[in-house]
């Protein structure tokens, strides 16, 4: 496969809603159930004292016990508390890319990361363990933040079901341990902020790859809103399609790639006050996840 084709692959692929696969049962959408327990947070700044944090709300095993998948509820409506919608930002780095960051080429997003915070929009960024062994003081910095929280993306961004735009594929003895294998790339960079979410690369998924990841605990996240950030040049044409998409309870894709998805930023100043004029707010999939919960 080319370079670009295998460029393609990684970033449309992680951001297309047709994914070539098996759909996930209907059983499996059904409603979460938040957790009522809480552990002590770890994000308070040095010499402060520990805030208690809520362990984030999870979905029970699907049939069989698999992996449950969370998307959006096709019931929601625009009353009231329904209009919420969740940024999540993919932060791609395949397994295989070292080579090509050491030459320059930039997987990283700072300047998106600090639009966010500066225009205070809670988000979830979902990261490759690839990506914050390349960057861990960004992969520490998001996930200290309050602002944030870290999900995870694989760590190798590998597809778990073929065909997926030509991602190479990880073995089904190794799904995973390749995600966790993430969550350990996280925790070594210092990320505290982690949740028990996963999300497939190119959202390519199967009952096989379902089962595979059961013992990994995750509850897997879609979404229904594809930004078009990929190889984009035109900012506004990317926030037409959010902006287009969007409905209450809303999941939106998008990248934290900076040589991949260059017009992210500039569609994220457009995108932010435009919903918030309409109503709506931002939150985690956490969040989300919660205000699902009966």
């Amino acid at each position: 496969m080319s370079t670009l084709a295998v460029l393609v692959a990684v970033l449309v692929g992680c951001g297309r809603g047709d994914t070539g696969t098996a759909a996930a049962p209907d059983s499996l959408s059904a409603t979460p159930s938040a957790s009522g327990s809480s552990s002590p947070g770890s994000g308070a700044a040095p010499g402060q004292p520990a805030v208690e944090r809520k362990a984030p709300p999870t979905m029970a095993p699907g049939p069989g016990g698999l992996t449950p998948v969370f998307e959006r509820a096709p019931e929601a409506t625009g009353n009231g508390t329904d209009k919420v919608v969740a940024l999540t930002f993919d932060a791609d780095m395949t397994a295989d890319q070292g080579p090509r960051a050491a030459r320059g080429e930039r997987f990283d997003n700072p300047q998106l990361i600090e639009t966010l915070r500066r225009l205070e929009v809670d988000s979830t960024v979902f990261m490759t363990g690839r990506w914050a062994e390349e960057y861990p003081d960004q992969a520490r910095s998001i996930g200290t933040d309050p602002r944030f929280e870290i999900a995870n993306h694989s760590y190798s961004h590998y597809a778990f079901a073929t065909p997926c735009y030509g991602l190479p594929t990880v073995a089904k003895q190794d799904m995973a341990a390749d995600v966790k294998r993430a969550f350990e790339a996280f925790r070594k960079a210092g990320a505290r902020n982690v949740v028990p979410y996963f999300r497939f690369p190119g959202g390519c998924y199967d009952d096989r790859a379902l089962r595979a990841l059961a013992p990994a605990k995750v509850t897997a996240v879609q979404w229904d809103v594809v930004s078009g950030d990929a190889f984009a040049k035109d900012g506004d044409a990317v926030a037409r399609q959010v902006l287009d998409g969007v409905k209450p309870g809303s999941l939106v894709v998008m990248h934290c790639t900076r040589s991949a998805a260059p017009v992210t930023e500039q569609a994220i100043r457009r995108i932010v006050p435009a919903l918030r004029a309409k109503g709506y707010r931002f939150v985690k999939v956490s969040e989300l996840m919660a205000e699902r919960a009966p």
